[in-house]
């Protein structure tokens, strides 16, 4: 294992000038000065009413504080309290006062954007009762609930078969997989969901992908909002995630964990080698540590997390070729061929992966008042992604190296019981890259090269081989040496500047405003390697002034500027939550205004202004149900790399696509309306009812200069439309009770105009005829069914089954002998069904000490899910091009030359398949 990071870059320093911080920094202090009351994000609070026992009247004066801290709150005159600016947790309520009996609330659980309420009634002193200690339940349904949101803490996570962040997501109302595996919220683009990790951005701006991996072990909450989400967040369409890492305590804690396993499946026919086990094919390694900093105990705590993941994979290929290898055809005799097979015969893991992701916080208190936080999360990953035409030549897959960096500083202050603000600062990179060999420097030594770097000096892999030499007898069978050219190299840097204040101005009015300004810069470079027979004898770096079809280098450096103001306002029988949002953005780039001279006039992109109000209502109908309505307009900017393709405006290509710096935010309405049910004390229902309606997302179009001249750019031109309805049905665990469940199902109908910003640009390649109507999108999943189940008779042990069901997303049937193409996406894959478990038992010792032994089965009932089909049957097992004429001379030429692989084999493709059943075991030592 060898992870590569490199940080000697000189642009590897804050892309924010000292004028742009002193800028942020004088609005903040302004704000402050002017004792506007904001909000800081990823806090909740806790709220309710003391009475008299007998008179039920309020009582004043009676205190509320949270044990183990100095917050706390006193009631006013009607018997009202608040306490504001609590992280996700438990916690415990002592309350008191003068003439009344002692009560002590455990088990408060506090959520990240909402309002815990607890009401308590307090006894005369002369009804002589003692402390009355009481533990509080997790509501079933929440009063202060305007829009879809769920929220997941560490225990219910610690309880659940899953490893990522990811697997938690998927098991929740409304989220989807799509082919890939990546995440849909109730219909829409994987790429229109915000990932924030402590309040920070965790998005490649590239091509909005999440820059880091955090270990479930270090996450303190999991919430995820699908509705119509605040004015506080923005630059996304569908969803927002937020991930709150946990803090050190007063006292030390940690953990240390191990588990192995590997793949068990019976599966022979489409998987190689699944039958040959190894128990140390698959390990994990996992610690934390927290508590007070030694010498600082009573300012400073910390909290590490580390995970590192090594993984063979369940693909394998066999080393029959080598990238010297070819094959070739006599130049006599047409049916003989020369084929080369010098490779040792190993069998190869062809998706293996290394992953290490680590998390740290430090938290400083000088006084009650005030706490800093720095929070570190990084994450590594190297790993190979499966290719199927290099089964017998493994060696010439691509290696793929990525990692993130976040780090963020906090500063915040309670200016009174009612009010603090909140002032944080970011500075992000994500790197990634992709080649087969790396580059050299004139001493032959290898380059740790990013994309900040310049290429000068810098020389290929002398194994990269001819062009010709990657090839094959047909389309039907596997490459028999060769090497794959391309290096791809991206880098990220983001810096944020946040300013949050809250105020509870009111017993009914939480005032909350903010502002934040960020800034990117990109890094790109992409050439392919050129080694061929007549020009290239030796392999060569393309110059990007002489050969620009096989090279694209630009850096670009967009600005974003934000600020909301939100009003929650909750009272007995109505609470709302009502916002407005504004958005700035300035791509820093020039596009052609002129379509019909592309390469002209190039001018400076305009700056795109957005408003987006929020609306969310919720009241009660009886005292225990209650109705929900929200309305939105949301907007998001284009991943970057819409914006910045080919940005010299080159013709590369006969046809070449331009990218356009001009493009508008894309924009989404929003309407939801929902009910929540408490049926008994341990069950709830939720439904929830949605329409999306979607416009301006981006599309290619194709352009027609001359009868020869032909480009596409993308435009804002797309449209669709989302509905659906999801259900929920909880059921707690009580002392006495066996088990609880959750289970839950999503009907929606996702459809557009095309299926993705590419769509068009397919679709001319193959062929088929762009669509004038809304047809179903990728990973429009008509009906999805989860279901969790966890048992456990006591502590000491526990058992969770977790089942996911859905209809197939849609696929484009063809008919190529006819060359007939259907509409697309009008046929549907086969059902979609997976089903994972967990049983753990645990032993104490001494006080404080526990050893979890623990078994994790993913893929329970090793199903094969068909992910990928061939598109004239609809079917991941088999082809209808199979029978014809291609393949099957592909097949006698295989049965004369066994170096040769049959088309049959080569139409067995086990990347078309969920990944098989998988057995870890392992223990966890707690301390």
């Amino acid at each position: 294992m060898q992870f590569k990071i490199d940080f000697h870059t000189p642009n590897f320093v804050l892309e924010v000038t000292m004028k742009k911080l002193f800028q942020s920094l004088i609005c903040s202090l302004i704000i402050l000065l002017l004792n506007i009351q904001i909000f800081a994000g990823g806090t909740g609070k806790i709220a309710g009413k003391i009475t008299d026992a007998e008179s039920k009247e309020g009582l004043i004066g009676i205190s509320v504080l949270i044990e183990g801290t100095t917050m706390g709150a006193a009631t006013n005159l009607d018997g009202d309290y608040v306490i504001n600016n609590l992280e996700p947790g438990v916690y415990s309520l002592n309350i008191g006062g003068v003439g009344y009996q002692k009560k002590i609330i455990t088990n408060v659980r506090v959520s990240s954007d909402f309002t815990t309420r607890i009401d308590v009634q307090l006894a005369s002193e002369a009804i002589n009762l003692g402390t009355i200690v009481v533990e509080a339940q997790k509501p079933l349904i929440r009063k202060d609930l305007t829009s879809s949101q769920t929220s997941i803490d560490e225990s219910q996570i610690r309880a659940l078969p899953v490893e990522s962040i990811s697997q938690i997501l998927s098991l929740q109302a409304g989220i989807t997989k799509g082919s890939s595996g990546e995440l849909h919220i109730r219909g829409g683009r994987s790429t229109e969901i915000a990932y924030n990790v402590n309040g920070v951005s965790a998005i490649n701006p590239y091509d909005f992908g999440r820059t880091v991996q955090i270990s479930t072990n270090a996450v303190q909450e999991l919430s995820v909002v699908s509705g119509t989400f605040n004015a506080e967040y923005g630059n996304a369409l569908s969803g927002v995630v937020n991930t709150i890492t946990k803090e050190g305590g007063s006292k030390f804690n940690g953990t240390l964990t191990y588990y192995t396993g590997d793949y068990l499946s019976k599966a022979k026919d489409k998987f190689f080698n699944i039958d040959k086990v190894d128990p140390i094919n698959n390990q994990v390694f996992e610690g934390t540590l927290g508590g007070p900093i030694p010498l600082l105990e009573d300012n400073f705590s910390f909290f590490l997390s580390g995970r590192y993941n090594h993984d063979k994979g369940y693909l394998y290929g066999i080393r029959q070729h080598t990238v010297f290898d070819s094959l070739s055809r006599d130049s006599q005799l047409a049916d003989v061929l020369h084929l080369a097979q010098t490779g040792d015969n190993k069998i190869v893991s062809m998706n293996p992966s290394d992953d290490l992701n680590l998390t740290a916080k430090i938290t400083y208190k000088p006084i009650a008042a005030i706490k800093i936080n720095y929070d570190v999360v990084f994450s590594n990953s190297d790993y190979q992604s499966y290719a199927h035409d290099y089964k017998y030549n493994p060696d010439a897959n691509y290696q793929r190296f990525q990692w993130g960096l976040i780090n963020s500083l906090e500063y915040r202050h309670a200016v009174s019981n009612t009010t603090f603000f909140s002032l944080k600062g970011s500075y992000n990179v994500y790197d990634f890259k992709r080649y087969l060999y790396p580059l050299l420097d004139a001493s032959g030594g290898e380059v740790s090269f990013n994309p900040s770097m310049s290429l000068d000096g810098l020389h290929a892999d002398p194994r990269y081989q001819p062009e010709d030499k990657g090839n094959s007898y047909s389309s039907y069978t596997f490459v028999s040496g060769g090497t794959q050219p391309e290096h791809f190299y991206q880098r990220s840097y983001s810096t944020e500047i946040k300013f949050d204040i809250t105020s509870q101005i009111t017993n009914q009015h939480e005032i909350k405003f903010g502002l934040k300004s960020k800034w990117d810069t990109m890094d790109f470079v992409f050439f392919e390697v050129l080694r061929d027979r007549n020009n290239y004898l030796t392999p060569t770096i393309p110059d990007a002034t002489n050969q620009k079809g096989s090279i694209d280098i630009y850096s670009r450096s967009p600005k974003q500027f934000s600020g909301y103001l939100q009003d929650k306002m909750e009272f007995d029988s109505m609470i709302l939550n009502a916002g407005l949002r504004f958005d700035y953005f300035n791509a820093n780039s020039v596009y052609a205004p002129d379509q019909f001279k592309p390469t002209e006039n190039l001018t400076e992109a305009g700056k795109k202004i957005t408003v987006s109000p929020r609306l969310g209502i919720s009241f009660p109908i009886t005292d225990k149900g209650i109705i929900h309505f929200s309305y939105g307009h949301f907007y998001q900017l284009p991943p970057y790399r819409y914006l910045y393709t080919n940005p010299e405006f080159e013709d590369i290509a006969a046809q070449p696509v331009y990218g356009n710096a001009n493009l508008k935010p894309e924009r989404t309405v929003t309407y939801e309306v929902g009910l929540q049910q408490q049926m008994t004390e341990t069950m709830a229902f939720n439904i929830t009812g949605f329409y999306k309606d979607v416009r301006d997302l981006l599309a290619v179009q194709q352009i027609r200069i001359s009868s020869n001249s032909i480009y596409q750019k993308y435009v804002n031109k797309d449209y669709g439309n989302i509905k659906g309805i999801t259900f929920s049905l909880t059921k707690r665990k009580l002392a006495d009770d066996l088990f609880s469940a959750s289970l839950d199902y999503t009907f929606q109908v996702a459809e557009g105009n095309e299926t993705g910003a590419d769509a068009f640009f397919i679709d001319l390649q193959s062929g088929r005829q762009s669509e004038k109507v809304p047809v179903p999108l990728d990973w429009d999943q008509s009906h999805t069914l989860n279901g969790v189940i966890t048992f456990g008779g006591s502590k000491s042990w526990n058992l969770t089954l977790t089942g996911s069901i859905g209809t197939g997303l849609p696929y484009s049937p063809q008919l190529y002998e006819q060359q007939i193409y259907l509409r697309t996406n009008s046929g549907r894959k086969p059902v979609y069904a997976n089903a994972d478990l967990l049983f753990d038992k645990s032993f104490n010792f001494f006080d404080n000490s526990t050893l979890t032994l623990f078994v994790k089965i993913f893929n329970l009932f090793d199903t094969q899910n068909e992910r990928f089909v061939y598109d004239d049957t609809g079917r991941a097992i088999y082809s209808l091009e199979e029978s014809k004429g291609g393949p099957q001379a592909t097949n006698k030429i295989a049965e004369k030359y066994p170096g040769v692989k049959s088309a049959t084999e080569y139409f067995n493709r086990p990347n078309y398949y969920s990944a098989p059943r998988e057995v870890r075991v392992g223990f966890t030592f707690e301390f």
